[in-house]
C-alpha cells in the first residue's frame, strides 16, 4: 500500500481529518481521529503511528499505538471514526513524547483511466502523548519561551529555548526592528531543548528588536504574540 503510482493523473484526494494534530492524555484509554471523504469516489485508506522516521513502513512500525481499523474504504460523503489507544510503553513522565500518524490515502483507478499514472496520498500529522501532571500550561508555555541572536557558520539565526516540558510549534516566526521584520521559517521546538531558526536570505538581523510570533495551540489555530529578545 505504500506504492506512490498506481495507474489516472489529476484526480484529487477527497481524504480529510479533522484535525492537523492530535493530543494523547495518558489518563484516557483512547482518542478518536475522525476521516472523511469529501471527494467523488470511494478511497482505501491506512494509517499507523511512527516515531519520527518518514520512511517507516506500516509493517515495521513499532510505535505503542493500537489503531482501529487500520485500513478501510470510506466511500464519498462518508466518514470513519479511527480509535487511537496506548498499548503501554515507559515513556518519559516530565515531559510530552511525539510521534507521527499517518494517513495513506489510495484512491480507486478509474474504468476509463487508459494509460496514465495515479498517485498515492500520504499525509502526517503530529501526536503528542502527554502525561500527567506536567507543570505549567500547553497555552502558555510559548510566552515563557527564550529567544536570543546567534551568529553560526550557517550565518545569523534566531535561537529559541524553551523551558516547559511541551512541544511548541510555529508557523511564522521574525524579529521586527525599526519599521523592518526579518523572517525566518517555522518550526518546532523540543521540550527543555533550543532550536536555531535561521533567517531567509543572507540577511543580519539587527542586535535588538521584537520577537513576532505565530504558535500554534492544541487545536492546530495559530496564536500571534510578541517576545523581547534576550542578550
Amino acid at each position: 500500500m505504500l506504492a506512490a503510482a498506481l495507474v489516472s493523473v489529476g484526480a484529487q484526494a477527497g481524504i480529510v481529518v479533522n484535525g492537523t494534530r492530535f493530543i494523547y492524555p495518558a489518563k484516557q484509554q483512547e482518542i478518536g481521529v475522525r476521516i472523511s471523504n469529501d471527494g467523488t469516489l470511494p478511497s482505501l485508506v491506512q494509517v499507523w503511528v511512527d516515531r519520527g522516521d518518514p520512511d517507516t513502513r506500516p509493517e515495521d512500525a513499532e510505535a505503542p499505538f493500537l489503531l482501529t481499523p487500520p485500513i478501510f474504504r470510506v466511500d464519498p460523503n462518508q466518514g470513519q471514526s479511527v480509535r487511537l489507544a496506548f498499548t503501554g510503553e515507559s515513556l518519559p513522565g516530565d515531559r510530552e513524547s511525539l510521534f507521527w500518524l499517518n494517513l495513506l490515502d489510495i484512491p480507486p483507478v478509474p474504468a476509463d483511466a487508459g494509460n496514465v499514472m495515479q498517485f498515492a496520498i500520504r499525509t502526517r500529522l503530529k501526536l503528542f502523548y502527554r502525561p500527567e501532571g506536567l507543570s505549567g500550561r500547553a497555552d502558555q508555555a510559548a510566552t515563557g519561551m527564550r529567544w536570543q541572536l546567534a551568529k553560526t557558520e550557517r550565518g545569523h539565526v534566531l535561537r529559541a529555548t524553551n523551558p516547559s516540558p511541551f512541544h511548541i510549534s510555529f508557523s511564522e516566526l521574525g524579529v521586527k526592528s525599526g519599521g523592518r521584520e526579518y523572517k525566518t521559517e517555522g518550526g518546532m521546538v523540543r521540550p527543555f531543548g533550543s532550536q536555531d531558526f535561521p533567517f531567509s536570505g543572507a540577511v543580519a538581523p539587527p542586535a535588538s528588536g521584537t520577537v513576532i510570533l505565530h504558535w500554534i495551540n492544541d487545536y492546530g489555530a495559530p496564536i500571534r504574540e510578541e517576545a523581547r529578545l534576550q542578550l
